[in-house]
């Protein structure tokens, strides 16, 4: 978005043209929706801006719920905005370690600002790029508690500032497609001010779940997070936003309940061991925190080989930090005998998972031709270290 489009589209005019569109729903009712707003004598600069909003609501409700009707956005601003039961998390942390004045520091469309100024937090908001800091502007106008500041980060007066929230672009500059940073070093700001800060400050930096894990500060507290399934980011947390003895946790927020293990460091992983009645995948953000060996103590259950995210167990026990498959059967691993052993049991839609094995199951499956009427699971992997494939059936969550 250019600045000339955000002025029209911050015009009186523009916000009610936004707010009286109907919902997005295909590039088809978009076209018919051009030609009418064209006729009706709306600029085209305005049409296009209103209309790359209302389509970006319709994206957002994913992270935002109805709150996003009322929000503005850039593509690239909210590809990195935090989910909203994620964002009240990260707020809960500072409103319980007592901290009553945060900076949000790269504060984006102001996503996590906002969450951290509902639970009555004096926020200041600092945002880089003018466009973005003036949509974040938009997005905080509720709360009379929230500031927002177009400046670096590196720039802002903390003075008086108790607590500190980051979440550092990890792309490149822009406001729609925007291509993904692999250097921390080239983050804005960049990891090393992040850290920096946190060595005598209460500091919380949100950054992607796949950072070098050598990377992590020996004092900060390191906790993955995943919304339903889905592994969403890492949260590195200094100073009183730290919890004591916890250096490594997993949170699992399945719709409104939240689960979570921690441990003060990374857990042993448990031996492997026969394969048993039970299958359990471990969610991504038990993975990623290397906390598999505490979850198999827990499940009973033993590796299924070594270094394969994979339990097993002869029990079945019910957990929100894995997934559960009873295991039916076990066919023979080679393609072409794995296609006949499928066929012969009336598979016509499958389900492949993998661990440990060169597969692509995509293309396995198209090279399948499965035409059955039944539906299945596979699981491609190796048991005690040999290439196997089982039938699985999942288990109620």
């Amino acid at each position: 978005m250019e600045r000339s489009e955000l002025v029209e589209l911050l015009s009186p005019e523009g916000l009610r043209l936004l707010d009286s569109l109907p919902p997005y729903h295909s590039k088809s009712d978009v076209l018919a929706l051009v030609t009418e707003l064209r006729k009706a004598g709306h600029p085209p600069g305005l049409v296009a801006a209103v209309l790359t909003q209302s389509k970006l609501r319709t994206k957002a409700a994913a992270k935002f719920g109805p709150f996003a009707d009322r929000m503005l956005f850039t593509e690239a601003g909210l590809e990195q905005a935090t989910r909203l039961p994620v964002a009240a998390r990260h707020a809960g942390r500072f409103a319980a370690a007592g901290l009553t004045r945060v900076a949000d520091l790269g504060c984006g469309i102001g996503g996590d600002a906002m969450s951290l100024a509902a639970l009555d937090l004096e926020v200041t908001a600092v945002e880089a790029d003018e466009v973005t800091a003036a949509i974040a502007s938009y997005n905080l106008a509720p709360f009379d508690n929230a500031t927002v500041e177009h400046g670096l980060a590196e720039d802002a007066d903390l003075h008086g500032i108790d607590g500190v929230f980051l979440d550092p672009a990890r792309r490149t500059a822009g406001h729609g497609q925007t291509a993904r940073l692999t250097d921390p070093d080239d983050y804005s700001p960049s990891l090393g001010f992040a850290f920096e800060l946190g060595t005598g400050r209460s500091v919380g930096v949100k950054l992607g779940p796949g950072l070098d894990r050598d990377l992590i500060p020996t004092g900060a507290e390191a906790q993955w997070v995943s919304v339903d399934g889905q592994l969403v980011e890492m949260g590195l947390w200094f100073g009183a936003l730290a919890r004591s003895g916890i250096r490594r946790a997993a949170l699992v927020l399945h719709g409104d309940e939240a689960s979570e293990l921690t441990a003060p460091s990374d857990s042993e992983d448990v031996e492997a061991g026969p394969l048993g009645g039970y299958l359990y995948e471990p969610d991504g953000a038990v993975i990623r925190a290397r906390l598999i060996g505490d979850l198999a103590r827990s499940l009973n259950a033993r590796m299924l080989s070594d270094g394969i995210a994979y339990l097993t167990s002869d029990d079945a026990t019910s957990t929100p930090f894995a997934t559960g498959f009873r295991v039916i059967e076990t066919l023979p691993f080679q393609e072409k005998e794995l296609k006949r052993a499928l066929r012969q049991r009336g598979i016509g839609t499958l389900e492949i998972k993998k661990r440990g094995v060169d597969v692509n199951p995509a293309a396995l499956r198209k090279r399948l031709s499965l035409s059955g009427s039944g539906s299945a699971t596979v699981v491609l992997t190796r048991v005690a270290g040999r290439h196997t494939a089982l039938l699985v059936e999942r288990l109620p969550a």
